[in-house]
């Protein structure tokens, strides 16, 4: 106990002195006194500590109260984004940023409650291509029933990622269930690589789509440009950024050179000398020119994502489609703690090109697509359809349905449920391919989609783009009305 009790006071005084320690370095002329201040808080937080420790009415483990310690202290900060995390979440943001690990290659599901009937085993949602899951003949929506010996209904995602993941070289055996046959393998773990990009062809426009910003993204970005450059009839380039919650600063970056020419991508501002940068886009990482560039955006595109986003429509080399953006202008530096957990602190603001911060503003779209709301008579029809289990059931008695099947089958469920058809024929579609590769895009529900492709094939690109507002135009309005109010 007596070594926790030290280690805990040796992390929670680090903590505390590199905090402070560039507070004093701002403050020069005060730093003696705001040594002594540091001094004085760090034993009064000691002295807490020991007092609970000592009087408490239960003995309290010594790690609630360290993560306790932490957490309240970045909590007092009042800004959502700087956190503590503890050694699970410091691995999967570090995993999200690194953009590599060691694992298996397994891209899973798991559902958060369990019960006789329905036990909470993990499902393969897609076997990363070339890993060791993919190799050793793992399907989509096989179940995971197993990892070790261990029943995964029993564990959460985080301890099923735990066992997974892990050091390279070493094996893990997952016992496999599809459908009514039950089989063991033996994988392992090689050096696996985030899949943060897809691209491909919808007609002759190259669509790319980017789920997070890592060390590699701007790699596989610049993959997809060189395919389409095969093309040679390519009309334009559409990036799908909607439900990407953002990642690293400077992949955003280096993905808008490939677009931007000069000028500034980005700048960062803080009360830290160091952490204020400005980026300028340089003319001979420019691989995309002359043609239309379309972005996809949604309430979920955040952060990195708005960087890269804000930065081409600023800069008037995009068309924004969708819906608007999240509104998170901020930067987060993560960092590591002595016994591998983590934290995150907000260390600057970003501005756009044109100097606009979107911080609880968001992005707004130069064409506003939205999707129909849902009703509460709908959304309690597809609560019916769920909990009856229909479409399961039919897909699984007629398996390698085509799209005339699929939508065959929307017109027969549209008579018992009161839904639209062509979202019928899109959740019909997705239990299709729960079981195969799933597809890259789907053009027949996604309306945001078609009206990107719609804008480039209508051939009015250079005229649409002449009466898109930047976003200092957009902070004009916003500033306009709210005088007006």
């Amino acid at each position: 106990m007596k070594i926790v009790k030290k280690y805990f006071l040796v992390a929670v005084n680090t903590i505390f002195l590199s905090i402070f320690a560039s507070q004093c370095f701002a403050q020069s002329q005060s730093a003696t006194a705001d040594k002594k201040k540091d001094r004085e808080y760090i034993k009064i937080i000691n002295q807490l500590y020991y007092f609970i420790q000592q009087n408490y009415v239960e003995e309290v483990d010594p790690q609630i109260l360290y993560e306790g310690a932490l957490r309240g202290m970045l909590q007092a900060l009042d800004d959502p984004y700087s956190v503590y995390m503890d050694k699970s979440e410091w691995r999967n943001i570090s995993d999200t940023t690194q953009g590599s690990f060691g694992g298996v290659g397994l891209s899973i599901t798991k559902p958060s409650t369990t019960s006789k009937d329905k036990p909470a085993y993990v499902e393969v949602v897609q076997p990363i291509d070339d890993t060791p899951g993919a190799r050793a003949g793992i399907h989509p929506g096989d179940f995971i029933i197993a990892i070790n010996g261990v029943d995964t209904s029993t564990i959460t995602m985080d301890e099923v990622l735990g066992m997974l993941r892990g050091t390279i070289g070493e094996s893990v055996t997952v016992t496999i269930r599809r459908k009514t046959v039950e089989f063991d393998r033996v994988l392992v773990r090689a050096l696996i690589e985030n899949p943060t990009v897809k691209f491909g062809m919808i007609g002759n426009i190259g669509y790319i789509r980017i789920s997070e910003f890592s060390t590699n993204t701007a790699g596989h970005v610049q993959e997809a440009i060189d395919s389409f450059n095969t093309e040679k009839k390519l009309s334009g380039v559409i990036i799908d950024l909607r439900n990407n919650g953002g990642g690293l600063l400077s992949s955003a970056v280096e993905i808008a050179d490939k677009f931007i020419d000069s000028g500034i991508i980005v700048q960062t501002k803080s009360r830290i000398a160091y952490e204020n940068s400005v980026y300028h886009a340089n003319e001979k990482k420019t691989v995309v020119r002359g043609l239309p560039v379309v972005v996809l955006i949604n309430r979920a595109t955040a952060s990195a994502s708005e960087i890269l986003s804000g930065a081409l429509k600023d800069t008037r080399t995009a068309y924004l489609v969708g819906e608007k953006s999240y509104g998170k202008g901020s930067v987060q530096v993560p960092s590591g703690l002595v016994n591998k957990d983590g934290f995150k602190i907000t260390v600057a603001r970003y501005y756009s090109p044109l100097d606009v911060n979107i911080d609880k503003r968001g992005i707004r779209p130069d064409l506003e697509v939205l999707y129909p709301e849902f009703t509460e008579e709908q959304k309690n029809e597809w609560e019916r359809i769920e909990k009856d289990n229909v479409i399961p059931s039919y897909v699984d008695a007629h398996p390698d349905m085509n799209e005339a099947q699929i939508a065959s089958y929307a017109k027969q469920l549209k008579k018992s449920y009161n839904m639209e058809e062509s979202f019928l024929r899109k959740i019909i579609r997705n239990e299709v391919y729960r079981t195969k590769t799933a597809l890259l895009y789907d053009l027949d529900y996604d309306i945001q989609l078609n009206a990107a492709i719609k804008v480039i094939k209508d051939g009015k690109f250079e005229s649409l783009m002449k009466d898109t507002k930047t976003l200092k135009d957009q902070l004009a309005e916003d500033e306009a009305a709210k005088k007006e109010e």
